[in-house]
């Protein structure tokens, strides 16, 4: 391809734009795809003000053509210290575009992905991203400031997440503990994201649901990012999109991984696993465990069903912060999510539902969860966790109506959250 991306100035790429790119684009495969991440994107030195950064960040609401010699401009030309992240994609680095770059640019930290020319990761995936990207909008999806495209240049540039990956909070050893309160309203951020996604006027399966997907801003609202494998759903009588199979070992659906049919429940899957990951502090994949252990949702997903080894599983840096019942709650939307029967599993909407009354909540419940076994072998199991026999579809009528009132927060922390929300609410 020639030159397809400088632009006059003022100029930006709109949607019709997006799909002219698409049609004359060149014909990259991908081959594999590799465990990415845009890594933790937090950075003490980011300069300016965090207001003005949310503000500006909300101007930009067309995709921007940039120039390469513009993002070599707030780059530093790609300086080795600016360096934010490596992937399979290629790497990432920060930046600050103001009218220093471009007359009329508002200023805005941003982060600026570089195709690497070498990777096995390609074309195909930089113009998905600016398709998907480019046309929707949403706020818990990662906002595309721009792009580049000149010679064999491909460069995306996304609006810059203060806080980073949800893994590198999740499984950095050197990071504080999120609490209970912060890691549901990550899920429900998370949850939102993907519901949109799903019930757009053509829907969208996401396809790399994981923790180092999801970015985080400086309130902890939850972000999807890279949209590279990103596809869109069925049609029609359809009832599933058949694709090479694609993702992250350890997030992928059973059934998409077996056969290669792709549907909206395959990104339930990968959402159970991550809220499996918020509840129990564990990688979905980890190798330095005893074998049995290795495989979180083979290890968890049956003590998930099991009154009395169910808190058991729970990341024990969140003691004192839940309540039994809501994690009971959480857990069960997690156990259907991961289902390995995809009729089985909720819709995204459903997941919303089921979440929203678990913002930070003792869910009505008296008991904290330390005295959970106690309390079972004290009661015979009133307070049991009651799924059986339940169908797995209609979350919210399953879990959305049984939050009683008046409910508070748990957390020793009184705003429930290091950075988190700034009080408890149950709806």
């Amino acid at each position: 391809m020639g030159n397809c991306g400088t632009r006059e100035e003022s100029a930006v790429v709109s949607n019709a734009q997006v799909q002219n790119i698409l049609l004359s684009s060149l014909p990259v495969k991908s081959e594999r795809k590799h465990n990415r991440s845009i890594s933790d994107l937090s950075d003490p030195s980011t300069p300016r003000n965090l207001e003005d950064s949310r503000r500006n960040a909300g101007l930009y609401t067309h995709v921007i053509a940039f120039t390469l010699y513009e993002l070599e401009t707030i780059t530093k030309s790609f300086r080795s210290d600016y360096i934010l992240g490596e992937g399979g994609f290629g790497t990432v680095y920060k930046g600050y575009i103001d009218e220093n770059v471009r007359v009329g640019l508002k200023s805005l930290p941003v982060a600026v992905k570089v195709l690497n020319k070498e990777g096995l990761q390609g074309h195909r995936e930089w113009l998905t991203e600016v398709e998907f990207l480019g046309q929707l909008r949403h706020p818990n999806l990662v906002k595309l400031i721009g792009y580049c495209c000149e010679d064999d240049h491909r460069l995306l540039v996304y609006e810059y997440m203060f806080r980073g990956s949800l893994e590198n909070h999740l499984f950095r050893k050197a990071t504080v503990a999120l609490s209970w309160a912060t890691r549901m309203m990550i899920a429900l951020g998370a949850a939102k994201g993907l519901a949109f996604l799903h019930n757009a006027e053509r829907p969208v399966i996401y396809r790399d649901f994981k923790t180092s997907n999801i970015l985080l801003d400086s309130d902890y609202t939850a972000k999807l990012s890279d949209f590279g494998l990103a596809k869109a759903g069925p049609q029609g009588d359809e009832t599933h999109v058949s694709t090479r199979v694609m993702g992250t070992y350890g997030y992928a659906a059973p059934e998409y991984v077996m056969t290669g049919h792709l549907t909206a429940r395959s990104d339930v899957y990968s959402f159970g696993v991550v809220l499996l990951e918020l509840l129990t502090g564990r990688k979905s994949v980890d190798k330095t465990r005893p074998s049995k252990e290795q495989s979180l949702v083979d290890w968890a997903r049956p003590k998930l069903n099991d009154k009395r080894k169910l808190l058991q599983i729970i990341d024990p840096r969140l003691q004192n912060q839940y309540s039994v019942r809501a994690a009971q709650k959480a857990c069960s939307l997690a156990y259907y999510c991961l289902s390995q029967n995809p009729k089985a599993r909720p819709l995204m909407s459903d997941v919303v539902e089921t979440l929203e009354p678990l913002q930070c909540t003792n869910d009505g419940g008296n008991e904290i969860s330390s005295s959970l076994n106690s309390n079972l072998s004290a009661t015979g199991g009133a307070n049991a966790f009651a799924m059986g026999g339940i169908p797995g579809y209609r979350m919210h009528s399953r879990f959305g109506n049984n939050v009683g009132p008046g409910a508070s927060c748990r957390s020793p922390n009184p705003n429930c959250s290091p950075g988190g929300p700034a009080s408890c609410r149950v709806r």
